[in-house]
């Protein structure tokens, strides 16, 4: 399935793994990589060091495109994380919570593409204008921080006003081919999917995270500032809640994070065996499409589910509709 999205990125499917903090680590990037889709690794809570020796377990495992997602709100400066994500090997500088201005022309420089997670159609103007090279309109049904503007709404806007220009991939409650063939004709070059791939045997996740994703329906999520002072799409609980009814508590990005780590809710990038966790608060990040989400499947499998579930839907529409 060719599309301006697969020949920018060198890839065969357009399917990008979600650089999701916590969860994208090397063998979760590596499985999706190897089967034709994008892997990103997500580095928003790994130090350093961890992200360079995923990068390594990337690299030494595959030899196909891959990228890592940082958060731009999280360092007054990119620049030092970003020549190690150069250094690395990276193919793809994935930048959510503020467009990179201060490192766009330095990632050029060494080959390397940049991606901006985009919740308003002002926001994918910016990014563009600021040199990246790819926009995902991300749907206010997307785990994780996110907007206010549906997928459905948004990816159009975005795609007629910039789509001339970089490729506009989809994201926001996408969990299947039929989601691939809908942003396809909402004229997204691709899909950047996240929870889906969360219930993988490859994915990484603290105790009770994929449990929890198969037995949540889809109303089962909340937009919360809970964990991080930004709004984020969680599982609901107990814990959100709490701060639903005690909205004077919440404090600011990042001093939200401390907030919710001293109160044991906050794991993320925590070890699958880690102890002590207690899944009725934590903070497990989560779309809408999660009510679609029955059974473990392997993330190459997936890849291969969502092309050829887009193609079916795609030849369906063709034999239901006489044009």
């Amino acid at each position: 399935m060719q599309t301006a999205l697969t020949d920018l990125l060198g890839i065969e499917h357009p399917v990008m793994l979600a650089g999701m903090g916590g969860v994208s680590y090397a063998p979760l990037v590596t499985a999706v990589s190897e089967a034709g889709g994008f892997g990103c690794l997500g580095a928003s809570t790994m130090g350093t060091d961890e992200m360079g020796a995923e990068m390594r377990a990337v690299r030494a495992a595959t030899d196909k495109p891959f990228g890592v997602d940082l958060l731009t709100a999280a360092t007054a400066d990119l620049t030092p994380a970003v020549r190690r994500i150069i250094e690395g090997g990276a193919s793809v500088f994935v930048a959510g919570l503020g467009v990179p201005r201060d490192v766009v022309e330095l990632c050029h420089s060494r080959g390397v593409l940049v991606v901006n997670m985009c919740g308003k159609v002002r926001h994918a103007v910016l990014a563009v204008e600021a040199g990246c090279d790819i926009v995902v309109a991300q749907g206010t049904e997307a785990g994780g921080h996110t907007g206010q503007v549906a997928t459905m709404a948004l990816v159009p806007q975005v795609v007629d006003a910039v789509g001339d220009r970089v490729p506009v991939v989809a994201a926001g409650g996408i969990f299947d081919g039929r989601g691939l063939a809908a942003a396809l004709a909402l004229g997204a070059a691709g899909v950047w999917v996240g929870t889906r791939f969360i219930a993988t045997p490859e994915a990484r996740a603290v105790p009770g995270y994929k449990d929890t994703l198969l037995v949540t329906g889809e109303d089962g999520t909340t937009i919360s500032r809970a964990y991080t002072g930004k709004t984020c799409r969680v599982i609901r609980n107990p814990y959100t809640q709490y701060f639903d009814d005690h909205p004077t508590e919440l404090q600011p990005f990042p001093a939200q994070i401390r907030r919710s780590s001293a109160d044991n809710a906050f794991h993320l990038g925590a070890p699958s065996d880690a102890e002590g966790i207690d899944p009725t608060k934590e903070f497990f990040p989560a779309g809408q499409g999660v009510g679609a989400i029955d059974e473990l499947v392997g993330a190459a499998e997936l890849v291969r589910r969502f092309v050829d579930e887009a193609e079916a839907a795609l030849a369906a529409i063709s034999s239901r509709v006489a044009l």
